[in-house]
């Protein structure tokens, strides 16, 4: 069993910028396919960041360029380092990972190999 949980949401205007933390309760050098996930009122659930044990990380179209997740081994936490946000922006964002030693990289539908989710935290931005 591994647990997530989220941190660092809240609200901003257009333009700010947030960092979430994914703090692990095992060690992240197992979990080969983490990722962010969001999901916005009255839409469906959409990717928005992976990263895989191989160190490549995939983004949504919309957030590239934007978003940016990396990883800390040392502690175990997952991060998205969120910028020029837009009120689009604005959802329940969750972090997400596969079994440890599952994977070795995240898979182009990584969605279903997510084994683990977090609570998520909300991030709200106002024009």
């Amino acid at each position: 069993q591994v647990e997530l949980v989220e941190s660092g949401g809240g609200s901003v205007e257009a333009g700010g910028s947030f960092r979430l933390s994914c703090a692990a309760s095992t060690r992240t050098t197992t979990l080969h396919c983490m990722g962010w996930l969001r999901h916005a009122p009255g839409k469906e659930r959409e990717g928005v960041a992976t990263f895989s044990a191989t160190g490549d990380t995939t983004y949504a179209a919309s957030m590239e360029g934007r978003f940016t997740i990396s990883k800390d081994d040392a502690k175990n936490t997952l991060y998205l380092e969120m910028d020029s946000l837009k009120p689009e922006d604005t959802a329940m964002y969750y972090c997400a990972t596969s079994a440890p030693g599952k994977y070795t990289y995240c898979r182009e539908d990584y969605t279903g190999d997510m084994a683990y989710w977090g609570k998520g935290t909300a991030v709200t931005i106002s024009s």
